[in-house]
């Protein structure tokens, strides 16, 4: 593990299509939300920030996917999100998509990665 990587969370704590991992990560000096969700076997990771206004996504603590299970939602607009791009798909989003965090899944855990 690479001195500024930090663990985030152990990998079956992010199941496929299931509730996403919430974890703060450090922006210009303050901590801020963010989450992690698997969707199609792999680890995607975004800050919790609704691309319309800043608001958090999640309508239960860590629950980020639509009953579908193939959009992420915003609970405040119904924004659609795409779980591998973060692109919005629909909503008052207009176009906005969710911002991206560095993540890396290795030996059975998820590590934040350096941006750099």
């Amino acid at each position: 593990m690479a001195q500024s990587e930090r663990l985030i969370c152990a990998s079956e704590e992010v199941a496929e299509g299931g509730a996403g991992f919430r974890f703060s990560v450090t922006r210009f000096g303050r901590e801020e939300p963010a989450f992690a969700v698997r969707f199609h076997g792999r680890v995607y990771a975004y800050m919790n920030r609704c691309g319309h206004v800043p608001v958090e996504l999640d309508w239960q603590h860590g629950e980020f996917f639509d009953t579908s299970k193939l959009y992420l939602i915003c609970a405040t607009h119904g924004a659609l999100y795409s779980p591998e791009s973060g692109h919005c798909l629909g909503g008052r989003c207009n176009g906005k998509g969710l911002e991206p965090v560095a993540v890396i899944e290795r030996n059975g855990k998820i590590f934040l990665t350096p941006t750099e």
